[in-house]
């Protein structure tokens, strides 16, 4: 009888230490990939005019303010600047 809650206790405890093993081998992936994204610059970026999300490589980015602000194009950069100065 001993030996069956034993061999219980035993794999009770193989599941949780086998389920932790594998949340934080999970958790080092995605934080791996988040760190090539913002490395490589595939991170992506919302354009406070239009709303439109843009990879940050390609976006144009102006420093308005003491703050660095980035648009998907030179046109939103602009009306972007008259919106703060109206």
């Amino acid at each position: 009888m001993y030996r069956l809650f034993f061999i219980a206790a035993l794999l009770a405890l193989l599941y949780y230490l086998l389920r932790r093993a594998l949340r934080q081998l999970g958790q080092n992936d995605l934080t791996a990939k988040s760190r090539e994204g913002k490395e490589s610059g595939k991170q992506m970026i919302q354009d406070p005019v239009c709303r439109v999300f843009v990879p940050r490589e390609h976006a144009v980015s102006e420093i308005i303010g003491g703050q660095t602000y980035f648009f998907c194009s030179r046109d939103c950069a602009i009306a972007f600047q008259k919106q703060l100065s109206a």
